[in-house]
């Protein structure tokens, strides 16, 4: 099981560090960098969570799917949650599902980019 999966390229146009700074999407940096991160949507799939987690840093939320499943959200826009004591809310987020391999299945926003 180790061995399912990939580790991602480089993706020098992406400025990763930029998206792991903007916690919550409250700087609004993360929805900058939405169409060059679309532009490398497919070199995502089957990337291993600790890959994932290494390009856009600790995800925003998790939740854990049935057995071993489990969704990474990244918010994209500011909204309740940069303020205190909100940790979730209704702003739109990136969701990046890892299936039971612990690999990337899918990659979706909760509701469509304006």
């Amino acid at each position: 099981m180790a061995a399912c999966g990939h580790s991602l390229p480089d993706f020098p146009d992406f400025d990763a560090a930029t998206w792991r700074r903007d916690s919550f999407g409250c700087q609004k940096q993360r929805a900058r960098l939405l169409p060059i991160l679309e532009k490398h949507r497919a070199e995502l799939f089957g990337a291993r969570t600790n890959a994932i987690d290494a390009f856009l840093g600790r995800p925003d939320g998790a939740e854990l799917d049935e057995q071993t499943e489990k969704t990474y959200f990244y918010y994209i826009e500011p909204g309740p949650q940069c303020e205190r004591g909100h940790a979730r809310s209704a702003a739109n987020k990136l969701l990046i599902h890892f299936g039971a391999t612990g690999t990337v299945t899918e990659i979706r926003y909760e509701r469509p980019l304006k």
